[in-house]
Parts: structure tokens; sequence; C-alpha cells
């Protein structure tokens, strides 16, 4: 068993775990976060997808010891004052979300996203949520999700 210290959305937690346990394991388990999903379990299809040091991570190929001092965002730590974020709103408006496995990791992805490039380009947006795959949507009302999300960013900045 090892202690590992890190910041999960904002709050910091001390677990003691196997030092190999996953990452998805210990937020699910430990801190109860279950909004992280598990789809697969080999890092093919990004429903446990975090964001880790700014970085977007598939939690289930992170051990738990590599994430000594981390700090972690899950799809509960980007709700603004317990409401819903603004991406989370167009995802369910644009019928982006069905089942809800990949939901979380869609989310996280298009939160990664459009950090980096407010506006995307449709291009932008598939390779963007690349490695993150839905059953159930067809993708387009994802893609449509991320481009309303896009949309009310612009408009919330040009209006502060």
């Amino acid at each position: 068993m090892t202690l590992v210290t890190l910041t999960v959305n904002d709050e910091k937690s001390t677990v003691e775990a196997p030092p190999m346990k996953r990452l998805l394991d210990v937020l699910r388990e430990d801190l109860h976060l279950t909004g992280v999903k598990e789809g697969c379990g080999e890092g093919e299809c990004g429903a446990c997808a975090v964001i880790m040091n700014g970085d977007l991570v598939n939690s289930c190929l992170i051990p738990i010891l590599q994430t000594q001092g981390a700090e972690i965002t899950t799809i509960e730590g980007i709700a603004i004052d317990k409401n819903l974020h603004p991406i989370q709103q167009c995802f369910l408006e644009q019928g982006g979300a069905q089942c809800g496995i990949c939901t979380p990791g869609m989310i996280l992805a298009t939160y990664h996203l459009l950090e980096n490039i407010p506006q995307p380009t449709l291009l932008q947006i598939q390779e963007g949520l690349n490695g993150n795959l839905c059953r159930c949507t067809g993708y387009m009302r994802i893609f449509n999700a991320v481009h309303a999300a896009a949309a009310k960013a612009t408009l919330r900045s040009e209006t502060q």
C-alpha cells in the first residue's frame, strides 16, 4: 500500500492504495466520484477520461502512484456552483447524451478542446474527440453540442 496525495476537483485528497491501482478505481471506489465510467478498461473508448495536469487522459491506464501531486478534474469538477456547465447543458439540449456511458468523457474532451481551441472547425472537433467512442448517437448530435458550446462561450465572452 502507498499513500498518494492529489488534488481532485480543487480538493486535496490523500488515498491509501496499492501503487498499481488504477486512477479510475480510486476515483470511483475511494473518492466516490462515479461520473467517471469504465467502458473498455483498455484506454480505447474514452469513457474514463479525466483531465490530469491539463492533459486529457484515460484514467483506466494511469496507476495511482503516477498521480502523486497531480491535479485531476472529473466531470463532477466542471459544474459551476452545482449547476450544469454550459457544455453539459449543450449536450443535453442537442441530444448529445443518450445512454450516458461515453458522456462524461465526451464532455471532458470537449472542455479540453474548447480550452485550447475556442472556435473549432468540424475537423478540429473530430480530432479533439478522437479516442472517445459512442455507440448510440452517430456523433452528429455530439458535434452539434460542441458547436453550440463554442457559440455560447463566444457570446458569454462578448457580453463580459
